[in-house]
């Protein structure tokens, strides 16, 4: 079984806000194909595929983004799903606004809820999808920026951003990781002239 997470905040003073464009991700994924969220046996809602394979899983925490990493740790547990089969979506402040990035492993780029899957999981060995958010004026304060609503004039692009994430939801899904690395970071000006990611250079713009 795959098990795609969507990292975010609970609760409608949160819904359209740039920290929760994981669950937007997820929720997008859950739509196309047709399923419904129910209760998890860990505090997160899921929902399932049944009698197809390979069987999915999509799932947002609702233990609030820095405590999400138990909710992962219980849902691979119950569930015995391998490591492998993991691919975390979260929005990422070190991105373009509308950029879509996927990564085999890394830090947490300053980011609390990959943080906490981390922490919980004992490594940083597991697939995380990254959707830029941009970092708006760097005198602000980041935590407002990412708890903020977009701008009228963001909402396509970041609307467009999450249509492309969820289309590399279902690549993961169907093909793993690798093909998701090769569909999607060779998209924008982030590749060299033979249209090879960059992606390495990614970690080194990280916040430590």
């Amino acid at each position: 079984m795959r098990l795609i997470v969507g990292l975010g905040n609970p609760g409608r003073q949160y819904q359209g806000t740039r920290h929760n464009v994981g669950f937007d991700v997820v929720d997008r994924a859950v739509t196309r194909r047709a399923l419904d969220f129910e209760s998890a046996p860990t505090d997160a809602l899921m929902a399932r595929t049944r009698g197809v394979e390979p069987a999915v899983m999509l799932a947002k925490p609702l233990s609030f983004m820095n405590r999400s990493g138990s909710a992962v740790a219980a849902l691979l547990h119950y569930y015995r799903i391998a490591l492998d089969d993991l691919l975390v979506v979260a929005e990422d402040v070190n991105l373009p606004l509308g950029r879509v990035r996927a990564r085999s492993r890394g830090s947490d780029g300053g980011h609390n809820g990959l943080g906490s899957v981390i922490e919980s999981l004992g490594t940083q060995e597991f697939a995380r999808l990254r959707i830029g958010v941009g970092r708006g004026d760097a005198r602000g304060d980041l935590a407002a920026h990412v708890l903020a609503r977009f701008e009228a004039s963001e909402e396509p692009v970041i609307a467009e951003a999450i249509g492309r994430a969820a289309e590399a939801v279902d690549a993961f899904v169907s093909s793993g990781i690798m093909e998701v690395m090769n569909r999607y970071n060779s998209r924008g000006p982030e590749t060299d002239e033979a249209g090879t990611s960059t992606e390495a250079s990614d970690e080194e713009n990280e916040e430590p």
